[in-house]
């Protein structure tokens, strides 16, 4: 059965599901978009996601043209049609059809597509036996110049860093700020454990604000894990006894090399180990029906 795509209002099936070639999202990357996860026949955590969608237009003094309730709706309504009960979505927002320069004055009206279907970014085998990472000499995008909180259309930033990983054989990358302290993966955020303590990047560095990321902070402050936001340099991650990514896709998966220094004691950690069971539980019982 051919799959249907949420697409400005109505259900299309996916050959006919187009956009125009002057769409200025095509062109020029102008849009926002989110990445969704439904578990158990509903939408995990749909309002944050909204919001944060909502978040990034308005930066670009992007016009979506929907309410946070109709686009919550509509997320549902694709899932629906879709017969999806554990799956991946994805929210897109273009600016709209414009004509061939930049102006976005000259797009009268957003685009609005929602795909739901599935994604699996990782093999199950990795959550028990974890990731091999690499450094990226692609520095993240300085905040000052395309925002990485923003969750644009324009991720030619992490593609060249993602160029790396493939090169070295690997599945992630981490990637440095200007002034070469750790930020973010190509796809995901960085979580290290210290001494007992989780560590994380704040969002404040320009870093996405992940959900996924939310969640975990939260369900350790439950596990009474001491949590602290702070700057790191890759030194500190070379020597931090776990590590691991968090990502909407990706849930909760452990890291166990890096530049090929092993992590800890190459195994994934007893607080990972916990943090996963604990998120993974959140997602059997939290979420908007479907």
């Amino acid at each position: 059965m051919s799959q249907l795509i949420w697409l400005d209002g109505e259900l299309v099936p996916e050959d006919e599901a187009k956009v125009s070639v002057f769409d200025h999202g095509l062109l020029y990357g102008d849009g926002v978009f989110e990445g969704i996860r439904a578990y158990n026949g509903r939408v995990f955590r749909l309002d944050e996601h909204i919001a944060r969608l909502e978040r990034s237009a308005k930066a670009l003094m992007l016009d979506i043209g929907m309410t946070h309730e109709e686009l919550c709706a509509a997320t549902v309504e694709a899932c629906a049609a879709n017969d999806i009960h554990d799956g991946y979505i994805r929210l897109v927002v273009t600016r709209g059809v414009g004509d061939l320069g930049l102006d976005p004055l000259k797009c009268p009206k957003a685009t609005v597509f929602i795909i739901a279907a599935s994604i699996q970014l990782y093999p199950e085998e990795l959550y028990a036996t974890g990731l091999a990472l690499i450094t990226c000499a692609t520095r993240r995008n300085a905040i000052d110049a395309c925002n990485p909180g923003v969750k644009s259309l324009n991720y030619l930033n992490n593609i060249y860093a993602k160029i790396e990983c493939n090169l070295a054989g690997v599945s992630e990358g981490i990637m440095l700020t200007r002034d070469g302290m750790v930020s973010e993966c190509t796809g995901d955020n960085i979580f290290v454990v210290s001494e007992g303590t989780l560590i994380t990047p704040p969002i404040a560095a320009g870093i996405l604000d992940g959900v996924t990321r939310r969640a975990v902070i939260e369900i350790a402050g439950k596990q009474g894990v001491p949590f602290q936001e702070k700057m790191f340099p890759n030194a500190d991650v070379y020597t931090a006894d776990e590590c691991f990514l968090t990502g909407t896709a990706a849930e909760l998966v452990p890291v166990i090399t890096v530049d090929g220094r092993q992590i800890g004691d190459g195994k994934p950690g007893a607080v990972t180990k916990r943090l996963l069971e604990g998120f993974r539980e959140l997602t059997k019982s939290e979420g908007t029906p479907i």
